[in-house]
């Protein structure tokens, strides 16, 4: 009994060991108060483009134009992330992004809201989340140093998380009984937050100013990249992870409609469902603390992750197929938080803007790409096949790098 009762606390410590730095719990409530209203606009968005358009192609074109700035422009965020302060970088971010959810909120009220109104905007809020990003991946490990970063990255990961719980509920309350507005609103407000604890934390590590062209700054960052033995492969597989892995949440909605014959009810059900898991699944990394084989466990929970969005894919009862989303948002949140984990780690603090920036375009590119494609061929082949076949592609990934190419699994 003795011996239980001192495991409790030390698993309790492993999981919160970067809480022990005040700027990273400052931090860490700013972004996830930003975090919630962020996913309560995400599912009034998707809901709204879907109704005003009622085609699902709009859904993968307003996630691809949010994501395209990302890929175009998170280069030279991560170059300025290399020779500017970070904090600022991140505050001019967070205006934009505020801007942006206050103006899609005055449309809904004044009774003006287009679909073009909506990617315009997703657009923009790409932009600025081209530059924070870079510059919010770079300040994260200078908040506890580099013996907690690996927690900090899990207790990232759990922020995000929570707020994919907590937001798509209050989104979804907000959403049937007052109306998309709140929903926009209330993210414009969240952003508040973050912007706070921006202002309250100390930046301890500020990057030295460079005269260096910017073409110059880029390519000694992909020189790093290459030079560091498994970056390469890393970078890869973080694109082919969201290609494949993330177009499952872009077309919940379709699901929601077409399969289940349901509402914005099931819709909000299925990103709980979803979210909750991704808290399981980064609680549970966070709890086991450091993974020994790390490469190798990435790719089975990958390969794990493929099965369980076929299984989805082609399941028919509303309640196996929450279950089914629960685990799927576990494993995912896994693979991420142990890739980005061995990204972080190779890092110097000196390239990490730039190298996180490529992580990045790598990251988030994928996800609006798988979108884009999906979003023509959902109409012609159906959610279902469509979804399941991707499912069959991760699982063939996985095990390329499992089996084949092995540089990530000797990591």
């Amino acid at each position: 009994m003795a011996a239980a009762g001192v495991a409790q606390p030390n698993v309790l410590r492993r999981l919160f060991k970067a809480f022990d730095h005040r700027d990273f719990r400052v931090m860490w409530l700013g972004a996830c108060t930003s975090s919630i209203g962020t996913w309560m606009q995400q599912l009034a968005q998707a809901w709204l483009v879907y109704d005003l358009s009622k085609d699902p192609f709009y859904l993968g074109l307003d996630t691809f134009l949010a994501q395209f700035p990302i890929m175009a422009l998170s280069l030279f965020g991560g170059v300025f992330a290399d020779r500017t302060n970070r904090r600022n970088q991140l505050l001019m971010s967070q205006y934009i992004q505020m801007a942006c959810a206050f103006a899609l909120t005055l449309l809904i009220v004044t009774g003006h809201v287009k679909v073009w109104h909506i990617l315009v905007l997703s657009f923009v809020v790409g932009v600025g989340q081209s530059f924070g990003g870079p510059a919010y991946q770079a300040l994260l490990p200078t908040l506890v140093g580099k013996e907690d970063m690996s927690n900090a990255i899990v207790l990232n990961s759990i922020q995000f998380n929570i707020a994919r719980v907590i937001g798509p509920t209050l989104g979804g309350l907000a959403l049937a009984s007052l109306g998309a507005a709140w929903c926009f609103g209330l993210n414009g407000l969240s952003f508040i937050a973050v912007i706070a604890s921006l202002f309250m934390i100390t930046v301890r590590y500020v990057p030295a100013k460079s005269s260096e062209p910017i073409l110059v700054a880029m390519k000694k960052g992909f020189a790093f990249i290459r030079e560091r033995e498994g970056m390469e492969p890393l970078i890869i597989l973080a694109f082919l992870m969201t290609l494949l892995g993330l177009p499952l949440s872009t077309f919940l909605p379709v699901f929601a409609k077409e399969v289940f014959n349901k509402g914005a009810d099931a819709y909000t059900v299925f990103l709980v469902c979803s979210g909750l898991g991704s808290v399981f699944g980064a609680i549970t990394l966070g709890a086991i603390g450091k993974v020994q084989k790390q490469g190798r466990a990435t790719l089975l929970v990958l390969a794990l992750l493929g099965a369980l969005i076929i299984a989805f894919a082609l399941c028919k009862w509303l309640p196996l197929s929450c279950m089914l989303l629960f685990c799927c948002g576990a494993t995912l949140m896994a693979s991420f938080s142990l890739v980005a984990t061995l990204v972080q780690a190779i890092c110097s603090d000196e390239m990490r803007g730039r190298v996180m920036s490529v992580y990045n375009v790598a990251f988030r590119g994928g996800m609006p790409v798988g979108g884009l494609i999906l979003g023509r061929v959902i109409p012609v082949v159906g959610v279902s096949v469509t979804i399941a076949c991707v499912g069959g592609l991760l699982v063939c990934v996985a095990l390329y790098f499992l089996l084949v190419h092995r540089r990530i699994a000797d990591i």
